[in-house]
């Protein structure tokens, strides 16, 4: 069973920007298209920064530039929304760098990146590092959107038939809003166990209620052939 990769869940159609791109343009690329954020690229599409909605409103909270400015001693993110406040194009304003990620990662390697990162969204690049799409928290949702009947024939045919070789009438299999129920029995507790892992692991599925039986416990090891 393999996962979703980035490119099956990525937006293909990316607005961008250049470095060149005015203030007020950019203002109107996000509240038109309501876009948090926008990136910017080079002359070979390449990502270069990000423009979001935090990288403009300093803009009005020091009222471009004429509201005092702060101490010597405050903090470098609130010295970056004073210099942007001063902005005037995108390179003024962007932040930098671009987290990014190939079209060809799996979707659980992506998600790890936005927690770790701590951002909203990767721009998905290929091998030349020019950008193919952008990959958003809610584009990664998209494998909860599995109906339940699709979830169960993945479990039966992938995990219990095609992995384990389960007898389909040994073990029954309901989803209910993506949750799975096994129930039944199986020849060894090391095959009940590894169905629910891996019934666990099949994208999309919610949790796993684990009810299956087992006649040999292979995993006692204090058994021993005397």
């Amino acid at each position: 069973m393999r996962e979703p990769e980035v490119a099956s869940l990525m937006t293909r159609e990316v607005v961008k920007i250049r470095i060149g791109t005015p203030f007020k343009e950019i203002a109107a690329v996000l509240t038109d298209g309501a876009f948090s954020a926008v990136p910017v690229v080079d002359t070979d599409d390449r990502p270069i920064g990000v423009v979001s909605e935090a990288d403009l409103l300093p803009k009005e909270e020091y009222r471009g530039g004429t509201e005092p400015g702060p101490s010597a001693f405050a903090r470098r993110e609130t010295k970056q929304r004073w210099r942007q406040a001063h902005g005037v194009t995108a390179a003024d304003v962007m932040t930098t760098p671009v987290t990014t990620i190939g079209p060809d990662e799996p979707a659980s390697a992506a998600a790890h990146k936005l927690a770790v990162e701590g951002v909203r969204r990767l721009f998905v690049v290929d091998t030349d590092g020019r950008l193919v799409g952008v990959l958003s928290r809610r584009d990664l949702l998209k494998v909860f959107l599995r109906s339940d009947e699709d979830l169960r024939r993945t479990v039966v045919h992938e995990v219990l038939q095609r992995t384990l070789w389960v007898e389909p009438t040994a073990v029954e299999v309901e989803v209910v809003d993506g949750v799975v129920t096994l129930r039944g029995n199986v020849e060894r507790r090391s095959e009940a166990d590894i169905a629910y892992r891996l019934t666990l692991a099949v994208p999309g599925v919610v949790d796993v209620h684990n009810h299956l039986s087992h006649g040999w416990d292979d995993t006692d090891t204090s058994y021993r052939i005397g």
